[in-house]
């Protein structure tokens, strides 16, 4: 997996590629302390992921996510910020953006991140994916009939487990799983892991008093 770094601190940079390239799997193959920086890089072939902060000195937010999605269309961008306003991070996905993670995550996590994004999959670190939910809870919403195991496989989906992990969890095959999360996908009107989150807050699909 090639991973390009951008972060406004050299210090992060560094020690963010020390961490990556711990990785067998992993290598880095750019850094940058702008967005005028990244966009400038040429490298050949594209990274499979892009790192990135939100707030790049004058870019910040949707326009960072944005430009690097046209830069570098090939690659996922995961955002790596100190932002944990649950309706940024929702703008962040709508610009495009296939992974968000606190800064204040753990090494783990990253890691994890990174390998998710890289295989198509989206990421939202659980912390940010609560608090989403606990942000668009609300009134006004047409509830949705979900089965008993279709909500154990939401929750479990949106509280940022794979499909292999609800699998153990609930001792089904993964297989089994990919079926029921067709299902949810399609009785909620989503397509990605981000809008199941949101979704979550009208559906009850996350206790939030056991979070």
């Amino acid at each position: 997996m090639r991973v390009l770094i951008i972060d406004d601190h050299q210090m992060v940079i560094d020690g963010l590629r020390l961490l990556l390239e711990g990785q067998p799997e992993i290598r880095v193959v750019g850094e940058a302390r702008s967005l005028d920086a990244a966009l400038a890089l040429v490298i050949e072939p594209e990274p499979d992921v892009v790192l990135a902060d939100l707030v790049l000195g004058p870019a910040h937010g949707t326009e960072v996510v944005t430009a690097l999605r046209g830069r570098f269309p090939a690659a996922a961008v995961l955002v790596l910020s100190m932002v944990d306003d649950w309706v940024v991070v929702k703008t962040v996905f709508s610009a495009g953006a296939r992974g968000y993670l606190p800064k204040a995550a753990a090494s783990a996590d990253l890691i994890d991140a990174v390998r998710r994004v890289a295989h198509g999959e989206d990421y939202i670190h659980h912390s940010v994916g609560v608090a989403m939910v606990r942000g668009e809870t609300g009134a006004g919403h047409v509830p949705v009939y979900l089965s008993d195991r279709e909500m154990a496989v939401g929750r479990l989906l949106a509280l940022g487990h794979t499909n292999a992990e609800v699998a153990d969890i609930l001792i089904v095959s993964v297989r089994t799983v990919e079926t029921y999360r067709a299902h949810l996908f399609r009785k909620l009107g989503v397509h990605t892991r981000a809008e199941l989150v949101r979704a979550a807050a009208r559906t009850g699909l996350v206790d939030l008093s056991s979070v």
